[in-house]
Parts: C-alpha cells; sequence; structure tokens
C-alpha cells in the first residue's frame, strides 16, 4: 500500500513538471508586447538654470546732509518719482540766516577790497613821485592782498552756506520707486551712516537685474568650450539669457548677461553673475523676487530626444531598451544632457527613428521577442496587455 502512495505521487510530481515545462515554453515563445517611442533627432539646445534673485539696478538711501526739523514730506509711500523730485523739507530758517550773514559779509569784504584797490592806485601815483616812502606804499600793497582775501574767504563762507540751506530740500536722486517715510513731520533729522539716519529707499524698477551665482562646474565647462571656439565668454560678449520667475514656466522674458564676478566665493564654490533685462511690469515686479535663469550651456547640435520615463539608471549609469530590426530587446547605454522642450536630450546612444520601449521595462532581458506597440496608436491595448496574466 505504502509503494502504491508514493508511486501515485510521483506521476503527479511528474505530470505537474510536465505541464509547467510546457507553458514555460508557450511563454518563452510568445513575444511579449510593449509600448515604445520613437527616437527623433533635431538641434537642440543644452540649456544651464541657476536660481537668483530679481536686484535694482540702482538703489539709493535717502539721508539728511544736514541737521534740523522735518517741516515737509511730499511723497506718498511706495510711488514712482523722477530724479530731482522734492521728497523731504528740513526747517529752512537757520540756514537761510546764515546765507544771508554770508551774503552780507561778502558785500562787506567787497566794499574793503574796492577801498583797499583806491588807496593802492593812489600809493602807487605818490610813490612815482617819491613823495611816500616804499614802506609805506608796501603797506598799501598788503592791505589790498589782505582785503581780497578777505572777500575769498567770505564768498566761500556764503557758498558752504548756499549748499547748507539746498540741503534743506531733499530731493530723488534717481528714478524709481520710493519706500515709506521711516522719520515723519516733526522730527530732528541728523546727518550720519547708522540705520537711524535713513529717512527712505528709492529703488530703480526698469531694468533690472536678475543676480545668480554660477556653481564651479558649469564654469570649467563653460571655459573649455570657449577654449574650443564652441561659445563665447560672458566676460567678452553679452550672452543671451531667460529669465522666469517661481510662478511662471518657459522662461518667458528675455535679457543678457552683462557682468561676472572677478573671484570665486570660497565658502560656498561658487562666483556671482548677473542678468540685466527689461523689466516687464514696472507696477508690481520688484526687486527681491526669486527667479530661475537658463543660458545656453554649448552652441546647438544634432542629438535624438525621447521621454524621460524611457531611460533608467543603474549606479549612475543611463540605459534604455531598444527594439531592433528584429523585434529583439537590446539594452543601450545612454549618454544624456538635459531636457529641451519637454523630452530628454541623448547625445550618445540612439539614433534617429530607433523605437524605444516605454511599458513593462522590469520584465525586459536583452534579446527577448517583443511586440513592439506604438504608444500614440494603441496605448489602450498596451494597457490591456500589460493586464494579462501569467505575462
Amino acid at each position: 500500500m505504502k509503494h502504491f502512495f508514493f508511486a501515485r505521487v510521483g506521476l503527479l510530481l511528474v505530470f505537474l513538471a510536465g505541464s509547467g515545462c510546457k507553458r514555460a515554453s508557450v511563454a518563452q515563445q510568445a513575444p511579449l508586447p510593449v509600448n515604445v517611442v520613437t527616437a527623433i533627432e533635431k538641434e537642440v539646445n543644452e540649456w544651464d538654470e541657476f536660481t537668483g534673485r530679481l536686484d535694482p539696478v540702482e538703489s539709493v538711501e535717502i539721508r539728511p546732509r544736514v541737521s534740523g526739523y522735518i517741516t515737509e514730506i511730499h511723497f506718498e509711500a511706495g510711488a514712482i518719482v523722477k530724479k530731482g523730485d522734492l521728497l523731504y523739507v528740513i526747517d529752512p530758517r537757520p540756514y537761510q540766516a546764515d546765507f544771508d550773514r554770508a551774503s552780507a559779509e561778502v558785500d562787506r569784504m567787497d566794499a574793503q577790497l574796492k577801498l583797499a584797490q583806491i588807496e593802492l592806485n593812489r600809493a602807487k601815483e605818490l610813490r612815482d613821485k617819491n613823495t611816500i616812502s616804499a614802506s609805506e606804499f608796501d603797506q598799501k600793497a598788503a592791505t589790498y592782498q589782505g582785503a581780497a582775501a578777505s572777500k575769498s574767504s567770505a564768498e566761500a563762507a556764503k557758498n558752504s552756506a548756499t549748499l547748507n540751506l539746498e540741503f534743506t530740500q531733499i530731493k530723488s536722486p534717481i528714478d524709481g520707486r520710493v519706500s515709506d517715510a521711516r522719520i515723519t513731520l516733526g522730527n530732528l533729522v541728523q546727518p550720519g551712516a547708522g540705520p537711524e539716519s535713513v529717512l527712505t529707499t528709492v529703488v530703480s524698477v526698469d531694468p533690472i537685474y536678475a543676480k545668480v551665482d554660477a556653481d564651479e562646474n558649469a564654469v570649467l565647462k563653460y571655459v573649455k568650450l570657449s577654449e574650443e571656439g564652441k561659445r563665447v565668454s560672458a566676460r567678452t560678449a553679452k550672452i543671451p539669457a531667460w529669465v522666469e520667475l517661481g510662478n511662471e514656466t518657459d522662461f518667458p522674458h528675455e535679457g543678457y548677461v552683462d557682468f561676472v564676478d572677478n573671484r570665486f566665493d570660497p565658502g560656498t564654490g561658487t562666483i556671482r553673475a548677473r542678468v540685466v533685462l527689461k523689466n516687464w511690469n514696472p507696477n508690481f515686479i520688484t526687486p527681491g523676487f526669486f527667479t530661475r535663469v537658463r543660458v545656453a550651456g554649448a552652441t546647438p547640435y544634432r542629438a535624438a530626444l525621447v521621454a524621460d520615463k524611457v531611460i533608467s539608471s543603474q549606479q549612475g549609469l543611463k540605459y534604455a531598451f531598444v527594439v531592433k530590426p528584429d523585434n529583439t530587446i537590446e539594452r543601450r547605454n545612454l549618454e544624456t544632457g538635459s531636457l529641451f522642450e519637454g523630452k530628454r536630450i541623448v547625445k550618445s546612444g540612439l539614433k534617429d527613428g530607433e523605437k524605444v520601449v516605454s511599458t513593462r521595462l522590469q520584465l525586459l532581458q536583452t534579446g527577448m521577442k517583443v511586440t513592439p506597440v506604438p504608444e500614440k496608436e494603441n496605448a489602450e491595448v498596451g494597457m490591456r496587455n500589460a493586464e494579462r496574466p501569467g505575462e
């Protein structure tokens, strides 16, 4: 009885093994349906992107040049002002009095100079007739020179008083947008370099800068391309650049790189660069906005383009599965670049028109037989096939 039981178990195992081999053989022979996309070769631009902030071309802290009490404020907070527009008035009466006093002193010194000139001319006539001594003549000449020096001193004092009087009217030195009034009417202000003496600020709005920090590897790449004659340097030419804000896409604002700093920051390993562009909305776009800046990484060249999803990575190596003319799979190592028009640039590893598998990548092996299904035409068929059991 026991031998009969083991015999039945043995027959069952042989049957199951034969059935499994048959099923495996059928599965091996049946081509695997997969969706494919076609690689397209085009002339591409490889872009480099950097982050930064908008910055004003001109920025001024408005400070008083003379002491006094603020008597007038002539601007609205946040308004656009022109160069020369009156912003503040400091009580001018003490400085007007100084100016009047200096003007009177100039007039007095002028009268003394004229008197000294008359006396010197008379002394010359008398000296020619030997009526006065040489010592007396020299005294008259010295008096005239002293009067001329006194007049020059009085004129300098008047000029200083004129400047102080002008400084009581504080005007905007640039065109731009003014901030709020940091110090209000009736307060005493004094010249100084500290933050407490800032009355307000004015920043220009158009054009505007986008300042970025470029990493060392990017700069080294640009240097090499420049040495090979494949890219002009930003130090010798204006490099086109495109800018977008945090809520924008496709970099709609064009400008150019007009400045690269003279040294790297050793703390960050970056170098500062600057893009100048027209402010497309001066009423709302102000310095401080976060931006992304895009510049051409190299001269345009021809390369294949494929959807990013078909590219896999293993230990830093990029690869894709390509369907050969006999419908077998070949694993192809790729050298990739940045995105261009929504697709990944493939510098080497793919050619124009080649079919690249886009689905069921985890099931693929080199040499496997497949049935390629163009993704655009029969995406639903590919999805149905993916749901078939046992494959």
